[in-house]
C-alpha cells in the first residue's frame, strides 16, 4: 500500500507538517509505504484551462496534460492507496500552493458528459488536515466550516471519501513579543500548544491510520 502525505504550508516543522507527517505514521502503523511532498519545494502552477484532460481519444484524457514541478505528485496521488493533504488557512482560504494543487487534482477527473461525473475509475480515501490561528468559535461564524464541507465534498464526488481534521488557535512564533500581534496571548498560545496540540497530533494519527481500514484485506 502507498500514501501520499501533501504539507501545503511554507513553514516546515510547525503545525500542519507536523500534523500531515503524524497522519503519515498513522497510515505507516497500518503497513503503508508514506511519501511525503512540500508543497512549496515545488514549481508549478493551478489549471490553466487547456481542457487536454477532456479531449477525446487523447493519452491525456481524466490527466492533467500540464508538465511541472506538480506532475510526478498527480502521477503519484492517481495510483497510491490513501491521500492526506494538510493546509494553514491564510486569510479564510488555504494557502495559494494548495488551492492549485486542488484545482489540478480535481479538474482532471470532472467530466462535463451526461453519463458519468469523474474520470477517476476508483476510490481514494483522503485525509483533508487545517490548523488556522482563529478559534473554533470564529471559524464556524465565519463560514470557515461550510468552506472545508465544500472541498470534503468535491472531493468524496471526484476521487473517494474525505475525512476532515481541523486544528484551532495554534501557536504562530516562538516570540511573540517581536511582532505586531499584542491581540494574541502568547504565553496562553504556548499553554495551548503543549496541552492541546499533542492530542490533534493523537487524532491525525488516528485518522491516518484509518485511512487503510478495508484496504488490508483487499
Amino acid at each position: 500500500m502507498k500514501t501520499i502525505a501533501i504539507n501545503g504550508s511554507p513553514r516546515k516543522g510547525w503545525n500542519t507538517h507536523i500534523l500531515v507527517e503524524e497522519a503519515g505514521k498513522g497510515a505507516a502503523s497500518r503497513g503503508s509505504e508514506t511519501e511525503l511532498f512540500n508543497l512549496y519545494d515545488l514549481n508549478f502552477k493551478g489549471c490553466i484551462s487547456c481542457f487536454e484532460c477532456k479531449r477525446r481519444g487523447d493519452k491525456s484524457l481524466g490527466r492533467c496534460a500540464a508538465k511541472d514541478g506538480l506532475t510526478p505528485v498527480l502521477e503519484r496521488i492517481n495510483e497510491c492507496d490513501a491521500l492526506i493533504i494538510g493546509s494553514p488557512i491564510y486569510i479564510g482560504e488555504v494557502t495559494s500552493a494548495v488551492r492549485a494543487l486542488l484545482e489540478r487534482l480535481t479538474f482532471q477527473y470532472i467530466t462535463y458528459g451526461k453519463e458519468k461525473g469523474t474520470f477517476f475509475t476508483r476510490r481514494l480515501p483522503t485525509l483533508l488536515i487545517y490548523t488556522m490561528n482563529v478559534s473554533e468559535a470564529v471559524m464556524e461564524s465565519n463560514g470557515y466550516a461550510e468552506k472545508f464541507k465544500f472541498y470534503e465534498d468535491r472531493l468524496n464526488a471526484l476521487i473517494g471519501p474525505a475525512k476532515t481534521l481541523v486544528c484551532t488557535e495554534t501557536w504562530q512564533t516562538t516570540d511573540y513579543s517581536k511582532y505586531e500581534m499584542t491581540m494574541f496571548d502568547g504565553d496562553a498560545r504556548k499553554k495551548r500548544r503543549d496541552e492541546v496540540f499533542p492530542q490533534d497530533r493523537r487524532k491525525a494519527f488516528e485518522l491516518g491510520a484509518g485511512l487503510l481500514t478495508g484496504l488490508q484485506s483487499a
